[in-house]
């Protein structure tokens, strides 16, 4: 498959899912269209709007009529993510974007850190769910989990 149909493919693939414009960059891309994936690596970056994803390899899979259901960010797995007014930072060793649950999952080393009241959350595995406005964090071998926070003194 020659260089422009596979950008043509790649863009329709994001275009079918989000209603904006997603850009993606990275140094190799791998179309497997029979397993109903694509695998990108090398400095991979993912921008939807305002939000950030990056990471060293990147799996995209896709429904039969090869529309993106999931992401799946490892390898230095860093992102930047505005909900509602608030923006978060965070890494994890894997990173899951599911398009039909609307979820976020950060699996092993995960850290989310609200940046404008500096709120971290660090565990063995966060989900935020963002139909359901819910967060999930768990802790794997009985490690704790940690929330880091200010107490506003009066």
């Amino acid at each position: 498959m020659d260089t422009g149909k596979i950008i043509f493919l790649l863009m329709f693939m994001f275009h079918c899912c989000f209603a904006a414009q997603i850009e993606v960059k990275a140094l190799s891309f791998y179309l497997d269209e029979n397993a109903g994936k694509s695998i990108l690596s090398g400095n991979v970056e993912v921008k939807k709007e305002k939000d950030i994803l990056k990471s060293d390899k990147l799996i995209i899979y896709m429904d039969k009529n090869k529309k993106p259901v999931k992401y799946e960010a490892m390898q230095n797995a860093k992102f930047e993510i505005y909900l509602e007014d608030k923006i978060y930072k965070g890494s994890g060793d894997r990173f899951i974007y599911n398009v039909v649950k609307d979820t976020y999952e950060i699996d092993g080393n995960a850290i989310i850190n609200e940046i404008t009241t500096n709120k971290q959350i660090y565990g063995d595995k966060i989900v935020i769910d963002r139909k359901k406005n819910t967060y999930l964090v768990e802790s794997k071998n009985k490690n704790p989990i940690r929330f880091v926070f200010d107490v506003e003194q009066k």
